[in-house]
């Protein structure tokens, strides 16, 4: 039996967004994917997110910046990357040669950053669509500024639709009261998917040295800890709007996976267990693949929603 894992993600887009499959790797756990070119076949991923990307490069953080927690880690990395000329020039033309679209997520501290990035990035050979980073807890301005605020978040998603003709996913905090208001507020300003959700802020303490061990204090809590408050996020929004939702939170398997698409998701994003185990998106691949064949459905779309109340089992 064939299966048929495809997925539009920009349905309401003029030139939609179709995936060969549901997996992609999660912002910041991935580099430019050319870092796992020899530990994976990546051409078999639905897409790569690229790590954020701001203006100009960035060296991110003061070390210490990662810390290993109960179920999961804590990061600080503060968007450490090239800027986007150098990813124009030098990362963007070895994406192009490639098969797996690449999604660039963009972050900025300012409405100006975001319209320039957006701006920049239109039209470059090798990028399929940008990931909005309205959510970062780890840097000073811009991130969860943007993020917690739905008429900011909804102000950022227009004016990156506004300069761009590329489908436009935006990335959600959980660090908000209610994340349907933020959801509600960038679907109905043009986002044509959802990516939820981004860590959640935490920390912890060296009781020797009586300090955090992050040296900003607080950082980005990943991993399967955050799985369920994930879910019950994804759950949230899926109801909420209509266009694609992207889970994203302490996906380890594919039945960690399975669960977001009965929640409501389209698709999932991978992310700290690339870290555990660089295989991790593909083997998700092949057990969904497996689960499907096993239930006898033809597709992936069977399964979406199939946990929410109007849902026939």
């Amino acid at each position: 039996m064939t299966v048929d894992l495809s997925v539009d993600l920009a349905p309401k887009h003029k030139s939609g967004f179709l995936l060969r499959n549901p997996v992609i790797t999660a912002s910041g756990t991935f580099g430019y994917g050319t870092e796992y070119a020899a530990l994976l076949d990546t051409e078999r991923l639905g897409a790569i997110v690229s790590k954020g990307i701001t203006w100009s490069p960035r060296k991110g953080n003061r070390q210490p910046r990662i810390a290993e927690t109960p179920a999961g880690m804590l990061n600080s990395i503060g968007l450490q990357n090239v800027g986007v000329k150098a990813v124009i020039t030098k990362k963007a033309p070895v994406w192009a040669a490639w098969q797996v679209p690449i999604i660039v997520n963009i972050a900025g501290e300012s409405f100006d950053e975001f319209r320039r990035l957006a701006a920049a990035l239109d039209g470059v050979p090798g990028v399929a669509a940008l990931e909005v980073n309205i959510s970062c807890p780890n840097v000073d301005q811009g991130g969860l500024e943007f993020g917690c605020d739905p008429l900011a978040a909804a102000e950022v998603t227009r004016i990156v639709k506004q300069e761009c003709a590329l489908p436009v996913i935006v990335k959600l905090t959980p660090n908000v009261t209610d994340i349907r208001e933020q959801a509600v507020a960038v679907a109905q300003a043009g986002a044509d998917a959802i990516t939820a959700i981004n860590t959640v802020v935490g920390m912890v303490i060296d009781v020797r040295r009586r300090r955090p061990v992050i040296a900003r204090g607080m950082a980005g809590l990943s991993g399967p800890a955050i799985r369920p408050i994930a879910l019950a996020m994804v759950y949230k929004i899926a109801g909420a709007v209509d266009i694609p939702v992207i889970g994203c939170g302490g996906i380890f398997t594919a039945d960690d996976a399975l669960q977001f698409f009965m929640a409501g998701a389209s698709a999932v994003q991978v992310g700290t267990a690339s870290f555990v185990e660089p295989q991790a998106p593909t083997r998700i691949i092949d057990g969904l693949i497996a689960y499907l064949d096993s239930q006898g459905l033809a597709s992936i779309q069977d399964i979406v929603g199939a946990a929410r109340p109007s849902s026939t089992p």
